[in-house]
C-alpha cells in the first residue's frame, strides 16, 4: 500500500468517493459466531452447538481540517451525519410499510476493500474555530457493522451461505427465526424464507415444538 493513498469511503446508491482527508492510524475489525450450550437440570456441561455467523464489525477514528481554505468543515462530515439518515431513493423502500433504511458504505485504503457495512454509531466533535465561529476541524469516531455476506479482510466461514441439509426443524424453547435462519442458511436475515415457506404471519408467535420446514436455498 503507497503511503500517498488517501481512505475513501463510497456510500451505496453513490460514486461519489467521500475522502478521509487524513488516513486513520488503527483500524478495528471484529467477528464473532454464536455458540448454544443448553443446560440441562441435574446434568453436567453439554456440548456446544454451532448456531451461525454473526456480522463483522468494524471502527475507526477520522479527522477532518480545512483551516487552509477557511471554508466551514461540516461540507465533509456533514456527508458522514447523512448516513445515519433514512434514504427513501434505495431499493427496496416501501414508505407504505415503513421498509426504508439508510445506506451501506464501504472503505477504501489502497488495496485494503472493508465488507459493505451500515453505520451504527457515529461521534463528531469540532476542535477547532475560526475567529468567526466557523468550524475548521473536526475529530469522528465511526461504528460500522457488516450488511451482508463478504469476503473482505479474508475468506469467511466456507459453510455461510449454504443450507442445512435437514428439511425439518423443530423449535428449542428460547428460539427465534432468526437464529434457526442463521443455523441453516448462516445468514439471520433469511427468516423471512422460512416465515413464507410455512406461512409464519407473526415471527414472534412461533411456539417451542413447532415443526418447520426448511426451504433450500437456490444457487
Amino acid at each position: 500500500m503507497a503511503m500517498t493513498d488517501k481512505a475513501y469511503l463510497i456510500i451505496e446508491g453513490s460514486s461519489e468517493r467521500l475522502p478521509c482527508m487524513f488516513n486513520p492510524s488503527e483500524l478495528e475489525i471484529s467477528r464473532s459466531n454464536s455458540w448454544d450450550s443448553p443446560s440441562l437440570a441435574g446434568q453436567g456441561v453439554q456440548q456446544a452447538r454451532y448456531t451461525g455467523a454473526g456480522a463483522g464489525s468494524m471502527s475507526l477514528n477520522l479527522t477532518f481540517d480545512t483551516t487552509d481554505t477557511g471554508k466551514p468543515v461540516t461540507q465533509y462530515t456533514g456527508k458522514l451525519m447523512k448516513l445515519m439518515d433514512v434514504d427513501p431513493s434505495l431499493g427496496g423502500t416501501d414508505e407504505k410499510s415503513n421498509n426504508a433504511r439508510p445506506p451501506y458504505v464501504t472503505f477504501h485504503w489502497g488495496d485494503l476493500h472493508s465488507f459493505e457495512a451500515v453505520v451504527t454509531s457515529l461521534s463528531l466533535q469540532f476542535t477547532y474555530f475560526s475567529s468567526t465561529g466557523v468550524p475548521l476541524r473536526a475529530k469522528v469516531s465511526m461504528s460500522l457493522m457488516q450488511y451482508k455476506q463478504s469476503n473482505a479482510f479474508g475468506p469467511q466461514n466456507p459453510t455461510s451461505g449454504t443450507p442445512n441439509p435437514h428439511r425439518v426443524h423443530r423449535v428449542q424453547p428460547g428460539e427465534t427465526l432468526d437464529r434457526i435462519s442463521a443455523r441453516y442458511y448462516g445468514d439471520s436475515t433469511q427468516w423471512r424464507r422460512i416465515a413464507s415457506a410455512n406461512g409464519i404471519a407473526d415471527p414472534l408467535s412461533v411456539r417451542s415444538g413447532t415443526l418447520l420446514s426448511i426451504p433450500r436455498m437456490s444457487s
